[in-house]
């Protein structure tokens, strides 16, 4: 199906938000045993079904090819069997991860007896909309069931005959190993009223989550009826103080830079005190040339770094992903404060200081998900903060902040212990 009418779409919307609520209700109570044997199901069907995937990606392969994608994309696109075997092997990362479903944590007594606490439970009902590689449609829908969640999946047109084929072979594994049919389902269309009318399933949908280029967030943000849980843009930074170790400096922005550049926890912004500026940036300047960068800078940059260009006003906003940085001097670590919380899209910033007085209030200071001391902007991820798989990196302030891995696709209910306590 490729069009429909919207009041179409809002009808397969129901049906779907029926079955993924009924779904959601069963997985909640769903033991962690059976939901570890349904990610093991998974990850078989994917090793098994190797063929039948590689054929379907053959269609959105040949399909971008036609279109004109860059060669990049394309290759993001294609899934060979040694990226069929790695989403294999993700999934059974998760099921070593433990599991948060029913976590009681917060115990405290009360005067009159009755202990209250938190108990960890799942959203319920998890909309992803996404514009990338298929192995996000493995990787949403497997973070939802582990943490008690149904999913509904709406994935990138380019990619729609593999996310459809990864879908069916993921929900029907599940299913076998006694997860709810529904668990994880697929809109059936490239319909893009599809994604209005998924927005517009609040009776069923608790949370939307979009990942994907700025004008899909911002579309989301404008349309969805449901709380939105974004993943915006990365507009990271490097702030290099005064009392920095230079050689330090230069390794982290390097890696922050050019360690892989299309990502959004690279670093686009470097900073630099003006005490230390007339050293450290010819040294950097030529370090990140080396590495193919070109540099954007203040009038102070361009006196000591040959080869640099004059940056905009624009170029402090933008997220290049790109072998491209933005360079300013700053006159005091206050400065360098006050432009990453004016300028930044708090994501991701990191100071590189020997001050721990000063790297502690910059940790405060900081109004970013994520704030970093003397370490890359890179490390900015799931996997590297320990929390297995992740579905993005949160730039809200509520629900969930930075890296969302399992816990954070949970919330909490308060309970409570009584032995016949009433209320005087």
């Amino acid at each position: 199906m490729t069009t429909a009418t919207a009041m179409n779409m809002d009808e397969m919307l129901t049906e779907m938000g029926k079955r993924a609520r009924t779904a959601s209700r069963a997985l909640a109570v769903l033991p962690p045993a059976v939901k570890n044997a349904a990610l093991e199901a998974m990850a078989a069907a994917f090793e098994s079904h190797r063929a039948e995937i590689r054929a379907e990606n053959a269609k959105d392969v040949a399909g971008a090819e036609e279109h004109g994608l860059t060669k990049a994309a394309v290759d993001r696109l294609r899934l060979d069997d040694k990226r069929i075997l790695a989403m294999a092997g993700a999934l059974r990362e998760l099921i070593a991860l433990p599991d948060p479903v029913g976590e009681i944590e917060n115990v405290r007594t009360r005067p009159n007896g009755l202990r209250i606490g938190h108990m960890r439970s799942p959203i319920g009902v998890v909309g992803i909309i996404y514009e990338s590689r298929p192995n996000v449609t493995a990787d949403a829908g497997a973070l939802c069931l582990k943490s008690g969640n149904a999913a509904i999946l709406r994935g990138g047109s380019e990619a729609f005959h593999s996310n459809r084929i990864l879908a069916r072979l993921m929900n029907d594994a599940a299913a076998g190993a006694g997860a709810p049919d529904g668990a994880i389902q697929l809109i059936q269309t490239t319909d893009r009223e599809a994604v209005g009318a998924l927005l517009r399933a609040d009776q069923y949908v608790d949370v939307i989550i979009p990942r994907g280029g700025k004008p899909l967030i911002e579309r989301v943000t404008r349309d969805s009826i449901i709380p939105v849980i974004k993943h915006l843009d990365g507009n990271c930074t490097v702030y290099v103080d005064e009392t920095a170790n230079l050689d330090d400096a230069v390794r982290i922005t390097v890696n922050s830079k050019t360690q892989r550049t299309g990502v959004c926890n690279a670093a686009e912004t470097l900073l630099v005190h003006r005490n230390i500026a007339d050293e450290f940036l010819p040294r950097i300047g030529k370090a990140l040339q080396e590495k193919g960068v070109e540099i954007r800078g203040d009038a102070s940059v361009m006196e000591l770094v040959p080869g640099s260009v004059a940056a905009t006003e624009q170029d402090w906003y933008e997220e290049y992903l790109d072998l491209i940085i933005a360079a300013k001097v700053v006159d005091s670590y206050e400065e360098a404060v006050e432009f990453i919380n004016h300028y930044g899209s708090h994501h991701t910033e990191t100071i590189v200081t020997n001050d721990h007085k000063r790297a502690m209030h910059f940790l405060r200071a900081i109004d970013s998900a994520c704030v970093h001391i003397n370490a890359s902007t890179r490390f900015s991820d799931g996997g590297e903060y320990g929390l297995g798989a992740e579905i993005g990196i949160s730039t809200n302030k509520l629900h969930a902040r930075g890296p969302m891995g399992l816990r954070e696709l949970t919330t909490a209910k308060w309970i409570v212990f009584g032995e016949g306590q009433v209320r005087e």
